[in-house]
């Protein structure tokens, strides 16, 4: 894996109209991605190299020859580069190794400088000699001194990325208080809007810790059925009206 970069596999040439798909689960990514396995072909379970946005990137399969889209939609897909070699399992070992490294010294640095945030995650992207530290926060955060720091003991370009809380979720993964895997890491594509006026118009107790999901804001699954429930209102009499049966 070390042996690949960017420039061996460019952005433009690694992506294709495949004649169907398979579903891998790549590592710091929550949900399975869908790529091109070209002529290989793959079991569940198996460790490949796959072409991502970030460099190859090692990941796993999660499930095989899925061909619900259209192949004249214009649509491409990342490939699978090949199957996981024990060299290539040996470079992700020592990747995860600085990757625990980088995040343990971030977290000491974040202290020492009394920086209001809080890490979430740490990518090391060795084919870019980078390594990115995800981490959320109230507000704008300097962390210029973070970075210098960081950079001069890790020895490589750091980058560091704010997301919300809902992405974090969604990267790390969960259960919700259904039960259920969360919504954000299995199917939703996209976060929309959620308010508190969906939770009203269901007659929902207006809970925080009933309304709410891992992340802390409303969740999503409060939109699911609100139209619903608001054409209904229209129609359904209100509590405590007087009705007359047949």
């Amino acid at each position: 894996m070390e042996a690949l970069t960017r420039k061996d596999c460019p952005i433009s040439e690694a992506k294709s109209a495949p004649r169907f798909l398979i579903g891998i689960r790549v590592k710091h990514r929550a949900k399975s991605e869908l790529f091109d396995p070209g002529p290989l072909s793959l079991k569940v379970g198996t460790t490949v190299i796959v072409q991502t946005e970030d460099g190859p990137q090692i990941g796993v399969v999660a499930s095989n020859k899925i061909a619900n889209f259209r192949q004249d939609s214009g649509q491409t897909f990342f490939k699978v580069l090949r199957i996981a070699n024990e060299n290539d399992l040996q470079a992700e070992a020592r990747k995860e190794k600085l990757e625990r490294r980088a995040k343990n010294l971030c977290l000491d640095k974040i202290d020492e400088l009394q920086l209001p945030m809080n890490l979430s995650r740490v990518v090391h992207v060795p084919q870019l000699n980078k390594t990115i530290f995800f981490f959320t926060a109230e507000g704008r955060v300097d962390f210029r001194q973070l970075i210098k720091e960081l950079a001069a003991n890790l020895r490589h370009r750091i980058e560091m990325k704010q997301v919300g809380v809902r992405d974090e979720a969604r990267a790390i993964g969960g259960y919700g208080m259904c039960g259920e895997t969360l919504c954000c890491s299995t199917f939703l594509k996209e976060f929309t809007p959620v308010t508190i006026r969906m939770a009203k118009d269901q007659g929902l107790a207006l809970n925080p810790s009933k309304i709410s999901g891992v992340c802390g804001r409303l969740m999503c699954c409060l939109q699911y059925e609100h139209e619903t429930y608001r054409a209904l209102i229209k129609d359904l009499p209100k509590n405590g009206a007087r009705i007359h049966t047949p």
